[in-house]
């Protein structure tokens, strides 16, 4: 497969009313704001243009100092996939444009990260794209906040979900307070590729059951019989930030000398 990405934007949501931590992307993160972190994450990757979505302006006066573009969006938006639609509308990207979706609470992403997603994009024909980690300890495994997922022999994403997959049924009816043999458990990563013609398509797709069972938006896409390639991250993607506690450690790995 062609390693080498295609030329892409890098489109960042960034909504002020968080529902676990309100304005988090003004939250201060080794003296700046958390979604200036995320921004240069994004530069450094090689994007062409790199956005903000926004509905607040005081987010918009925060990145004023910053080399990227602003779009003001609607309040009103379901998700952040609805309001990266309407940036892509106001940013006038042709529908072949590859666009990286990368989360407003990922002030450590790795630009070889963002990377591999729009290089996935160069080289699959699929609608979208992206990447998982191996799940390395059995914590995370049963975590229903961290999303695993299966994919086939060709790369192509089968499912995700909240449980642990594939149920390894002889070694956990043994025990189920360690790893299985037989892996890799993967861990999906909440990063995504897809052309702005997709992306728009998309945000018309009527929510399927699956996506309202498990809470998974990315599951839609597999209901209405479109794929997504799945690579594997070429370097970690430390824990993004949702909580004033993520914020601490967040804080603490910056102090450490990280970021």
């Amino acid at each position: 497969m062609n390693t080498t990405a295609p030329e892409f934007v890098v489109a960042i949501p960034a909504r002020y009313a968080a529902s676990r931590l309100p304005g988090k992307p003004l939250r201060l993160l080794g003296g700046e704001p958390l979604v200036l972190h995320v921004a240069r994450r994004a530069l450094a990757a090689g994007a062409r243009e790199v956005w903000i979505a926004t509905d607040d302006e005081r987010i918009a006066s925060a990145l004023k100092s910053a080399d990227v573009r602003i779009a003001m969006t609607s309040p009103d938006h379901a998700s952040g996939t609805d309001r990266l639609a309407e940036c892509a509308r106001i940013a006038g990207w042709s529908d072949d444009t590859v666009v990286v979706n990368l989360q407003g609470d990922e002030p450590f992403a790795p630009a070889s990260g963002i990377r591999s997603v729009a290089a996935l994009m160069g080289a699959c024909d699929t609608e979208m794209a992206t990447l998982a980690a191996p799940v390395t300890d059995v914590e995370t495994l049963f975590d229903p906040n961290a999303v695993k997922l299966v994919r086939s022999d060709a790369g192509l994403a089968l499912y995700f979900s909240r449980a642990p997959i594939p149920w390894p049924r002889d070694a956990f009816a043994r025990d189920r307070s360690q790893m299985p043999d037989g892996g890799p458990w993967l861990r999906h990563i909440g990063i995504y590729g897809y052309r702005a013609g997709f992306l728009q398509r998309f945000t018309t797709l009527p929510a399927g059951q699956l996506e309202r069972i498990e809470s998974l938006e990315q599951l839609r896409v597999l209901e209405a019989g479109y794929r997504i390639a799945v690579g594997i991250t070429p370097e970690p993607f430390p824990p993004g930030v949702d909580t004033a506690e993520d914020l601490a450690r967040a804080e603490a790995w910056i102090a450490a000398g990280h970021g």
